[in-house]
C-alpha cells in the first residue's frame, strides 16, 4: 500500500514559500491528525489505523515538526498490531533525542513492552529503549538489558546484547558495574547463531581500546566457533574469520585442523567470507610453517585452492565487487608468481566493463605472462593500444614493456614487443607514440642487444613526437644510442638552437645529458662541441629549473678543469646504465610493500594499494595483538596454572590488560577453570617506577627507536587537562614524574615531542613520540611509544601512560 503523501507547502500572498512550516493551513492538518489520533482507539479497520501513522510519519520524515502529537501518539501504542507499534516505536526514538523532555513520558510504556507476552514486542521496545540515547535514561535501561540477556527467545536475545553495545557508548561506568563483559562471554555458547556472532561484535568494539585491540580469545573459544561456522551467514562468518588472523596455533596440527574447518567456507557464494577465508589461511600459513619456502609453497597452494572460487566471482559478480577482487588477486600474484596463468583469457578486457575495471586488468595481465601465455597477452595488449580512451591506450603500452622487462615472456619476447613498439613510435597518434618512446627506453635499460634495431626511427621521431615524456625518452635513447646514428649531433642541434621555446624541464635535462653523452664519444667530439657549448651557455644562464642550473654548471666545471681522455675514461654516470634482466626497476621494487599489504590483507590496504598507516589517523588505529602469547599446548611451555597472571576475572576492569579473559576456559570445554570460578593469582603484576636520573643522547635516540620495528609500538590517545599548553608546560608536566624530553618544537597546525623514561628495575627504556593538534575541541596527546630490550608487559605500559595522564591534567 502506498504511503498518503502530505500536500506540498502553500506559497503565502505576498512572500516567499517556506517562511514557516506551520502556516494557518499546516496547522489545520496538523489539528486534523490529532482528531484522528484521539479517535484512533475506536477505529475498527485495523488498514486505517495503519494509515492514520504513516502519515504522521510522512510528516516527520519531511522534517515537519509534529512531537505536538507526541501524547496521541503514546495512547495510539496500546496495540497489538506489531507494525503500528513499530512505526510510533520510530517516531518516539526520533524525538527523544530532538524532545528529551518527552523522553520521560515514553519510558514506562517501553519499559511495560519489553516485558510483554510477544517475544517481537518484547525486542522492539527493547531496541527503542536502548535507542533513546539519553543519559537520564541508563537506570531504566540496565534492569531490561539483563533479563533480556536471559530471555527464552532469540531475537530478543540478540536485540539485548547491541543493547549492551549502546549502554556501553551512553554510559561506560554503569556497564563496567553491571558486568556485562562477562555475561557476553558466557552467551558464546549460545543456540542461536546470531546471538553469538552479536556478543563477537559487541566484544570487539568494546574491549578495542584493551591491549589485545579486540575480544579476547584462547583454544576453546576459537574451536567453538570455528564448529559451528556453517550456522552463520555471510556477514557473521566474516566477523569469525577476522579473529583467526589474531590467533596462534599450538602447533602445525592444530593449524591444519582449523584449515579443514574452514575449507567449505571457500564453496559459499559469498565474496566476503571467501575472502576472509583467505586472509585466515594466509595467516596459518605465516604461523604454522617456520621456513620461508616452506611458508611460500603453502601460501601457494591456498591461493591454488581458492582461484576456482575467486576467478568465478569475478567474472560473476558486479563491477565494485569485481574491482575489489581484482585487487586482492593482483596482490596474490605479485606475492606468488604463476598461480593464476592458466585462467589469463578470464582477466581480458571486455567491451561492456566500465573504465576502471580495465584499468585494473591491463595492470593484472602482465603478471600472468609466461613463455606460454605472453604471446596472446601481448596480442590482446596491442589491441587495447588502439582504444578511444586515451589513459587506456597509455596502459595498454605501459603493460608491453613490463613484461619485455620482466623476462617472463620467454627467450624472444622482448624483441617481439619491441618490433610492435617501433611500429606504435610510427603511428602518429601523439600519446601513444610517446608511450611507445618511454616503454623502448626501459626496454633498452634492460636489453641493451636491442639498440641497433631501435635506433633507426629515432631522428625522425624527435620530429612529430611533442610530449615531454616522450620527447625526453627519445632524447635519452638517442645519447644511448648515439655510436650507431650518424645523423643524432644534427638532430639535437635544432633543439639547442630552438632552446628557449623549449619550456619542459624534463626536455632540457635529456638535451643536456645526451648532447654531453655524444660528445664524450669516441670520434663525436668534433661535432659536438660547438653545439655544446652553445648549450651550456643557455642552461647555465637558465633559472626556470635549480637541478637544470646546477646540472649545467656540473658539466661545465667538469670540461673546463679535466682533458677529453680523462673524462671519457672516468665518467660512469655519463654512460648507460643498464640493468640486469632478473633485478627489476627501483621504482618497481616494492617488496616491502607488499609484505604489508599481505599482513593487511581482505582490507582497504589493498584497494588504496598502501598500509592502513597512510590513511588512518594514529589515534584511530587498532593494533590487533595475536595470542595467547604462550600457548597451553605448545611444547615447552608451562603448565596452565602458571598461566594464571591476572587478576580475578569478575573484578576485571574494561580495558585492562588481555590476559584476564585470554587464560580461562570461558566456555567451560576443559581447558582451564569455568567463568564462575576465581582463578588465583599466583604472578602479581609488577608496579612501574621510573629513573629519575636516566640520560640519553640524540643519536641514541634515534638508532634504538629505529631499531625497533613500528608494529611492535604502542598507540594511545592522552587527554589533556592543562588550560594553557606551551611545549614548555607540557616537559615540565612530565619532567615531574621523570619523563624526560629530548626535543621538542611547535608546528604550525601541532606540537611534537620526542619524549624517554627508564623503569628502574629492569632498565627498560621506554621511546615516546607525542603529538597534540592545537585546533581539537578536545585537546589529546597522541603517543606513540616503544620499548627497548625485553618487551615490557601491557600492564607496564597502562601504568607510564597512567602516569603521563596525571601529570598532563
Amino acid at each position: 500500500m502506498a504511503t498518503p503523501q502530505p500536500p506540498p507547502p502553500q506559497q503565502q500572498p505576498g512572500g516567499p514559500p517556506g517562511d514557516s512550516y506551520f502556516t494557518e493551513s499546516r496547522k489545520g492538518e496538523i489539528n486534523e491528525l490529532r482528531n484522528l489520533l484521539r479517535g484512533f482507539a475506536t477505529e475498527r479497520d485495523p488498514m486505517r489505523k495503519r494509515d492514520i501513522i504513516k502519515k504522521v510519519l510522512a510528516y516527520m520524515t519531511l522534517g515537519i515538526d509534529v512531537s505536538r502529537l507526541f501524547t496521541e501518539m503514546m495512547l495510539a501504542i496500546e496495540t497489538r498490531d506489531l507494525v503500528i507499534k513499530k512505526m510510533i516505536y520510530l517516531y518516539l526514538t526520533n524525538y527523544a533525542r530532538t524532545h528529551p523532555e518527552l523522553a520521560q513520558m515514553c519510558t514506562n510504556t517501553l519499559t511495560k513492552d519489553c516485558a510483554n507476552d510477544d517475544p517481537m514486542v518484547r525486542g522492539l521496545a527493547l531496541r527503542a529503549l536502548c535507542g533513546l540515547n539519553l543519559p537520564q535514561m541508563v537506570e531504566y535501561i540496565s534492569e531490561p538489558l539483563r533479563r533480556s540477556l536471559s530471555d527464552g527467545h532469540a531475537y530478543v536475545r540478540k536485540t539485548a546484547v547491541m543493547g549492551v553495545l549502546k549502554l556501553y557508548h551512553l554510559d561506560r561506568e554503569t556497564f563496567e558495574s553491571c558486568g556485562f563483559v562477562d555475561i557476553l562471554y558466557d552467551m558464546l555458547r549460545d543456540p542461536d547463531a546470531s546471538v553469538v556472532v552479536n556478543c563477537v561484535i559487541c566484544l570487539n568494539e568494546v574491549m578495542q581500546k584493551s591491549p589485545a585491540g579486540g575480544m579476547t580469545i584462547n583454544r576453546a573459544i576459537m574451536l567453538h566457533l570455528l564448529n559451528r561456522i556453517h550456522e552463520f551467514n555471510e556477514f557473521a562468518q566474516v566477523q569469525i574469520l577476522e579473529l583467526v588472523p589474531r590467533y596462534i596455533p599450538a602447533n602445525e596440527e592444530e593449524g591444519y585442523q582449523i584449515m579443514n574447518l574452514l575449507d567449505p567456507v571457500l564453496s559459499t557464494s559469498g565474496s566476503g567470507a571467501v575472502m576472509a577465508t583467505v586472509r585466515a589461511f594466509l595467516s596459518l600459513a605465516d604461523q604454522v610453517v617456520g621456513d620461508d619456502e616452506h611458508k611460500l609453497q603453502m601460501k601457494r597452494q591456498i591461493v591454488e585452492r581458492v582461484k576456482p572460487s575467486l576467478v568465478t566471482q569475478i567474472s560473476s559478480g558486479s563491477s565494485e565487487m569485481m574491482y575489489t577482487l581484482l585487487k586482492h588477486v593482483e596482490t596474490l600474484a605479485e606475492a606468488c608468481p604463476g598461480v593464476f596463468d592458466d585462467e589469463y583469457r578470464q582477466f581480458y578486457v571486455r567491451y561492456n566493463e566500465p573504465t576502471h575495471v580495465k584499468y585494473l586488468k591491463l595492470a593484472v595481465l602482465p603478471r600472468l605472462a609466461n613463455p606460454d601465455t605472453a604471446p596472446d597477452i601481448v596480442s590482446e595488449l596491442a589491441e587495447c593500444v588502439h582504444d578511444s580512451n586515451v589513459k587506456m591506450s597509455r596502459l595498454a603500452v605501459r603493460s608491453m614493456a613490463r613484461i619485455a622487462c620482466g623476462g617472463t615472456g620467454g627467450p624472444g619476447a622482448a624483441e617481439a614487443i619491441a618490433r610492435r613498439l617501433l611500429e606504435l613510435l610510427d603511428l602518429n597518434v601523439e600519446h601513444v607514440s610517446s608511450e611507445a618512446a618511454s616503454a623502448l627506453t626501459l626496454i633498452v635499460r634492460k636489453h641493451p642487444t636491442l639498440k641497433p634495431m631501435v635506433a633507426p626511427p629515432l631522428t625522425r621521431s624527435l620530429k612529430y613526437i611533442t610530449e615531454p615524456s616522450g620527447r625526453a625518452s627519445v632524447l635519452y635513447l638517442l645519447g644511448d644510442c648515439g655510436d650507431i646514428v650518424p645523423a643524432a649531433p644534427y638532430a639535437l642541434e635544432k633543439l639547442i638552437d630552438s632552446y628557449d621555446r623549449l619550456e619542459d624541464a624534463g626536455v632540457k635535462l635529456a638535451l643536456l645529458t645526451t648532447t654531453m653523452k655524444l660528445f664524450l664519444q669516441q670520434n663525436r667530439a668534433p661535432e659536438v662541441q660547438r653545439m655544446l657549448g652553445r648549450l651550456l651557455a643557455k642552461a647555465c644562464d637558465d633559472v626556470s629549473s635549480q637541478d637544470l642550473h646546477d646540472r649545467a654548471l656540473q658539466y661545465y666545471r667538469l670540461l673546463r678543469n679535466t682533458d677529453l681522455h680523462t673524462l671519457q675514461t672516468t665518467i660512469p654516470q655519463l654512460k648507460a646504465n643498464y640493468i640486469p634482466e632478473h633485478v627489476p626497476f627501483a621504482e618497481e621494487d616494492d617488496s616491502a610493500r607488499q609484505k604489508l599489504l599481505m599482513e593487511e590483507f581482505n582490507t582497504l590496504s589493498v584497494l588504496y594499494g598502501k598500509p592502513s598507516v597512510h590513511f588512518i589517523a594514529p589515534e584511530y588505529q587498532v593494533k590487533y595483538v595475536k595470542m595467547p602469547a604462550e600457548h597451553p599446548l605448545s611444547p615447552g611451555a608451562p603448565p596452565a596454572q602458571q598461566l594464571e597472571t591476572s587478576v580475578p576475572h569478575q573484578e576485571q576492569p574494561i580495558g585492562a590488560s588481555a590476559p584476564a579473559y585470554a587464560d580461562v576456559d570461558l566456555l567451560g570445554f576443559g581447558d582451564g577453570p569455568s567463568p564462575s570460578h576465581t582463578p588465583s593469582v599466583t604472578q602479581s603484576i609488577s608496579s612501574l617506577s621510573l629513573n629519575p636520573s636516566v640520560n640519553l643522547s640524540g643519536d641514541d635516540y634515534q638508532s634504538r627507536w629505529e631499531g625497533i620495528s613500528d608494529n611492535d609500538a604502542h598507540v594511545s590517545a592522552i587527554p589533556m587537562g592543562m588550560n594553557s599548553i606551551t611545549t614548555d608546560s607540557v616537559e615540565a608536566a612530565l619532567a615531574s614524574v621523570h619523563v624526560r624530553t629530548i626535543a621538542s618544537g611547535e608546528l604550525p597546525t601541532e606540537f611534537k615531542f620526542f619524549l624517554y623514561a627508564q623503569e628502574s628495575t629492569s632498565g627498560m627504556l621506554f621511546l615516546i613520540q607525542g603529538n597534540i593538534e592545537k585546533q581539537s575541541a578536545e585537546p589529546l596527546m597522541i603517543a606513540t611509544i616503544k620499548v627497548t630490550g625485553d618487551m615490557a608487559s601491557s600492564e607496564l605500559i597502562n601504568q607510564l601512560i597512567s602516569t603521563m595522564t596525571t601529570a598532563l591534567q
